[in-house]
């Protein structure tokens, strides 16, 4: 018996481990010795002519620029009167040809004077759609868009100059059907190292989408060739579910950090973990509803990012359960020797440094909290949907606005 916990322990451990640590270094070893495809945008010879010149002149795709794709800016909304005007503008001003442009907000049954204010902002289509959750509000607006390109963002995100340019110039090859672009968080923290945390995961995503391609993109900023736009149900994301879908159907998934855009982070680590729980709630139907657990049909490469970088990450709480009980066991059940005495003593005190990181603002207790918390939410999402089954109509998160 003290062998089996010795396994789960040990398993549980290497796990955890390697879902945060060891696979970003094997990625970057991978990156470092040419292993992947690389940027699509420095693979000339893989451009295709899909954006042909506007003059019909037959002229080889390498040697000429192509022609910038019309491009549909879809922003999803739930009362946001506060900031849809000046998210409409800051599309409208983007560095981007203007008759190539179309700006839709399609409001998710907003109860406030979120139509109102887009349609004065100059918004070139607004849906006064009843409520159904963001997913099915996106599917909508696609339904009405006509661009060759589907862009994203979140009501509250605002783009840089550049960053539509940047974000569609990876289609130019025929085999990237998803790109995202890079988020950065700003105002205080309050204790919530959201900004740190994705600053470390736009790491991984750039060295994933060197390798095979990125496992999930984020709502800020990101965009979709139309003809590769999958419908997804209401309990689908687009950040998880496109990439894993079209990797489905030979197509990538690429992280372009030259395209950016900047939200608001929500001030607090309690307001995190609520935002977090929530959006957790619809991983079962992801996870397993939508069969990411099945790796046939990706390649093994792909197939090797899912395990590590989702599976993996999504199994955390419960790995660090494992962990928990079978180190207890093996100490005061088994008397296992000094070398489990010291993990639980470890293991005791990263928890107690959580619980003291409410007061004490020293970043080892900071980051002891803030990852707790947010592996925690994990869990509670997955105890909410057992609970109330299929998670409904999404909610913005306070204080990012």
């Amino acid at each position: 018996m003290t062998v089996l916990f010795e396994i789960v322990f040990w398993v549980s451990l290497g796990l955890i481990f390697f879902t945060h640590f060891g696979y970003p270094a094997v990625l970057w070893v991978l990156n470092a010795f040419g292993v992947g495809f690389g940027d699509p945008v420095d693979r000339p010879r893989r451009r295709a002519s899909r954006f042909p010149d506007a003059t019909g002149i037959d002229v080889p795709a390498d040697d000429r620029p192509p022609r910038l794709p019309k491009v549909s800016l879809i922003v999803a909304a739930y009362d946001e009167q506060d900031v849809i005007a000046a998210k409409v503008a800051n599309a409208l001003a983007l560095d981007y040809p203007r008759e190539l442009l179309q700006v839709i907000v399609a409001s998710d049954g907003s109860g406030d004077a979120t139509v109102e204010r887009a349609r004065e902002a100059g918004a070139d289509l607004v849906l006064d759609l009843p409520r159904r959750g963001k997913t099915e509000t996106q599917n909508a607006a696609v339904r009405k868009a006509d661009g060759e390109i589907l862009a994203f963002s979140d009501a509250n995100s605002i783009w840089e100059d550049v960053a539509l340019r940047s974000l569609v110039e990876p289609f130019l090859d025929e085999s990237v059907a998803y790109v995202c672009g890079q988020v950065k968080f700003t105002g205080p923290d309050g204790g919530n190292l959201e900004g740190a945390y994705w600053a470390w995961e736009m790491k991984v995503r750039r060295l994933e989408s060197g390798f095979a391609g990125v496992t999930a993109g984020n709502g800020a900023i990101y965009a979709v060739r139309a003809r590769d736009y999958v419908e997804l149900g209401q309990a689908g994301s687009h950040d998880l579910s496109l990439p894993f879908a079209l990797a489905k159907e030979g197509l990538a998934s690429i992280y372009r950090p030259s395209a950016r855009a900047i939200e608001k982070m929500v001030p607090t680590l309690e307001g995190e973990l609520s935002r977090k729980r929530r959006m957790m709630v619809g991983l079962w139907d992801i996870v397993i509803g939508e069969r990411m657990i099945d790796l046939r049909g990706l390649g093994p490469a792909y197939g090797f990012e899912i395990v590590s970088h989702r599976i993996l990450r999504y199994l955390t709480p419960f790995l660090h359960l494992a962990l928990l009980v079978s180190n207890v066991l093996l100490v005061a059940v088994f008397g296992a020797g000094l070398l489990y005495t010291v993990f639980l003593a470890l293991q005791l005190a990263f928890f107690l440094a959580a619980v003291l990181g409410r007061w004490i603002p020293l970043l080892p207790f900071r980051i002891a909290r803030y990852y707790s918390m947010t592996t925690a939410a994990i869990g509670f999402g997955f105890w909410d949907r057992w609970r109330r089954g299929r998670p409904g109509a999404w909610e913005k998160a306070e204080g990012t606005r």
